[in-house]
């Protein structure tokens, strides 16, 4: 297991050489590959090994790898914490093949492949059992096979953000009125923040690692998130009250770049994809357990952990669906499949 603190700049500057040498020596590929495989793997969560849902995953990850006899063949860096910059950044990289594994929700890649945003609108999934089911009945294909084709990304498994997205605030928030005027942070995503909006917020767009500064110095009123995220990267400290809005229950993606997909030895791939799937449904059962410990948590540290009025919630968002499936109507056979499964 390789967990490493690192600066971006000198990230950059060796991947870039890495990427050249790549490129300009067939051979150094084939020595590499009969070596040690080298991947890296981003994420923008604390490296925290129980609430934090990136380095959960790592974890099964590796431990998988070792279960599949490919221990020593393949060796995975892990970069929590945004080491390798801001997510749409890594994104990015993914995409270009400078990073090699992404864990990160769906939100994300939504930004390169709109129609990804589909899974982003708000009270469309039940609950995260339900998503699973809506998946295997073929919701998740369409959404992949775009990501492949537009984005250059493969994704190689879903899991589950630990918990449904509600609301931490500074003040109760019960109905749609108490969020009017609240600066409630959301993804850089038009799809998030559109739900955000119709809730009543005054929906502010931030990227993952500047919501705590932001949060301390008043210039957001609260964040939506789900509870071990908020108790890993304690933003709890600024905002005490957490109404369960559960507007969102953000698909957990495995993102793989094509580029690393295609250079890999096929034999080595195959136990490869068949780990890092094992990882993710080892990763959903983490998720659900321990999204109860961390409200618990939460209100040990003085959060009020409260029911508020979804249905409320619910109604002001309905449009957004419509409106999102006249604006891409290729989101409708998806969006139609996760309707019609029960949870």
């Amino acid at each position: 297991m390789t967990i490493v603190p690192v600066s971006r700049r000198t990230f950059i500057k060796s991947s870039t050489a890495v990427s050249a040498g790549l490129v300009l020596s067939p051979a150094i590929i084939g020595r590499a590959e009969a070596a040690t495989l080298k991947l890296k793997c981003s994420s923008s969560l604390p490296n925290d090994p129980k609430y934090a849902n990136g380095r959960v995953y790592y974890d099964n990850l590796v431990k998988n790898l070792k279960g599949n006899g490919l221990g020593e063949q393949v060796e995975v860096a892990f970069f929590p914490d945004n080491q390798l910059g801001q997510e749409i950044d890594v994104i990015n990289s993914v995409k270009l093949g400078v990073i090699d594994l992404m864990v990160s929700g769906s939100s994300i890649s939504a930004n390169l492949v709109p129609l990804v945003g589909t899974f982003d609108l708000g009270f469309l999934f039940s609950s995260f059992p339900q998503q699973t089911k809506a998946f295997d009945s073929g919701a998740a294909k369409p959404i992949e096979d775009a990501l492949l084709k537009g984005g250059n990304i493969r994704i190689i498994a879903w899991a589950y953000n630990f918990g449904s997205r509600s609301v931490l605030a500074r003040k109760p928030v019960k109905t749609p009125e108490d969020l009017a005027g609240l600066k409630i942070r959301t993804l850089p995503n038009p799809v998030i923040t559109e739900c955000l909006r119709l809730m009543g917020a005054a929906a502010t767009p931030l990227a993952f690692g500047e919501i705590y500064t932001a949060l301390q110095a008043g210039v957001l009123d609260g964040l939506e998130h789900d509870p071990p995220t908020i108790l890993a990267s304690k933003f709890f400290e600024t905002a005490k009250f957490y109404a369960l809005t559960q507007h969102n229950f953000s698909p957990l993606a495995i993102y793989f770049s094509d580029m690393t997909y295609n250079r890999m030895d096929p034999k080595l791939r195959d136990g490869f994809l068949d780990a890092a799937k094992k990882a993710a449904v080892d990763t959903r059962a983490h998720g659900l357990a321990v999204e109860k410990e961390a409200l618990a948590a939460l209100t040990e540290k003085g959060v009020t952990v409260a029911e508020c009025d979804r249905e409320a919630f619910r109604k002001r968002v309905a449009p957004q669906h419509e409106n999102f499936i006249k604006a891409r109507p290729d989101s409708k056979a998806v969006i139609d499949i996760i309707r019609a499964t029960q949870a």
